[in-house]
C-alpha cells in the first residue's frame, strides 16, 4: 500500500515541481510573421520582460510563410515542455476554415493567454465624400459594388472583418487584396482603393497627418487611443470585430507550466511601460486564463467560419 501511495504522491508532485523549476532553459517565442510588424513587436516586448523576470534567455524566432501556418506548425510539433511558445493572431481561428488541409490540427495547441486586443479602424481615402460611418454606408448602398476596399490578404482579419460589416450593414463592396498593410495604405492614400480596415500601428501617423480619414473603430466600445472616433456599434448595435494577440504552447504541455506562464505574462502586462507601448498601438492588455482563452478561440473560430461561408470565400 505504501509504495502505491508514494507513487501517487510522486505523480501529483511532478507537474508542480516542473513548474517550480520552469523554465530551466532558453525559451523561444515563435512568431509566424516577418520581423518588424505588430505581432513581432509585442513578442519582443513580452520576451524582454519575461527574460528579466525568469532570469533566463527568451528569444523571438520569426518563421513567416504560408499565412502563418509555417511558424505555427513549428510550435505544434515542438516538445511540450514550455520552452517553445507561439504568438498567434486571428489567423489561428481563421485558417481552419480557409484551408482544406492544415499541417497541424487545432487540438495540437494548449491555449496560454490572450495577450491583448485592438480594434480595426475604418479608414477611407480623403477624396471619398463620406465623413462618418453612416455617410459611408449610405454611399455604399447608393453605389453597390462601386466602392473598393483593401485588405492585407484574402482571409486576413481586415478582409473578413469587412465581410462581416457588409453582411451586417447590407452593403456591397469590391475586395482588392494586397500583400500586407503597407502597399494597401499606399494605394488608399493615392485613392486607388477607397476603404481599408486599418490598425493604429500601420495608420496612426497617416490619420494624424490627414492622409487618411478615420470614420469608426470596429471594437464594441471606443478605443482609448482614438476617443473621438465613434465605434461602429454606435451605428450597428452589437457589432464588434477585433484583432488580437495570443500565446499558445504545444498540446500536452503540463497544465502547471501553462498556468505559470500565464501568471507571469499577466504580471509582465501590468508593467506601465508595456501598457503604454500597447496603448500607443491601440491595443488593450487582457492576460486572461488558459480556459478563458480556449473559450475565446472557440468563439472566434465559429465566428470566422460563419463569415467565410456567408461571404462565399472558397477554402484554398
Amino acid at each position: 500500500m505504501r509504495p502505491l501511495l508514494a507513487l501517487i504522491a510522486f505523480l501529483l508532485a511532478s507537474p508542480l515541481a516542473a513548474a517550480q523549476g520552469y523554465p530551466g532553459g532558453t525559451v523561444r517565442i515563435v512568431v509566424p510573421y516577418a520581423a518588424g510588424g505588430g505581432t513581432d513587436t509585442i513578442a519582443r516586448l513580452v520576451s524582454q520582460r519575461l527574460s528579466e523576470l525568469w532570469k533566463q534567455a527568451v528569444i523571438v524566432e520569426n518563421r513567416p510563410g504560408a499565412n502563418a501556418m509555417l511558424g505555427t506548425d513549428v510550435v505544434a510539433k515542438a516538445k511540450p515542455d514550455g520552452l517553445t511558445l507561439g504568438l498567434v493572431i486571428a489567423t489561428q481561428a481563421i485558417n481552419p476554415s480557409m484551408y482544406l488541409k492544415l499541417p497541424y490540427r487545432v487540438t495540437d495547441f494548449a491555449p496560454v493567454t490572450l495577450l491583448a486586443e485592438y480594434p480595426f479602424i475604418l479608414t477611407v481615402t480623403p477624396s471619398l465624400p463620406a465623413r462618418t460611418a453612416a455617410e459611408f454606408i449610405t454611399l455604399a448602398k447608393a453605389k453597390p459594388g462601386a466602392i473598393t476596399f483593401a485588405s492585407s490578404g484574402v482571409g486576413s482579419g481586415p478582409h473578413l472583418g469587412v465581410e462581416l460589416l457588409k453582411q451586417r450593414a447590407g452593403i456591397d463592396l469590391l475586395h482588392v487584396p494586397y500583400k500586407g498593410a503597407g502597399p494597401a495604405n499606399t494605394d488608399l492614400i493615392a485613392g486607388h482603393v477607397q476603404m481599408f480596415f486599418n490598425n493604429l500601428l500601420a495608420a496612426g501617423q497617416m490619420i494624424q497627418g490627414g492622409q487618411l480619414r478615420a470614420l469608426a473603430v470596429s471594437s464594441l466600445k471606443r478605443s482609448p487611443a482614438l476617443p473621438d472616433v465613434p465605434a461602429l456599434s454606435e451605428l450597428l448595435p452589437g457589432f464588434a470585430v477585433t484583432g488580437w494577440y495570443g500565446l499558445v504552447a504545444p498540446a500536452q504541455t503540463p497544465a502547471a507550466i501553462v498556468d505559470k506562464i500565464q501568471q507571469d505574462v499577466a504580471q509582465v502586462l501590468r508593467d506601465d511601460k508595456i501598457r503604454a507601448n500597447l496603448a500607443g498601438d491601440g491595443a488593450v492588455p487582457i492576460a486572461n486564463t488558459p480556459e478563458k482563452f480556449r473559450l475565446f478561440l472557440a468563439s472566434e473560430t465559429e465566428k470566422w467560419a460563419a463569415a467565410i461561408k456567408a461571404a462565399g470565400v472558397t477554402p484554398q
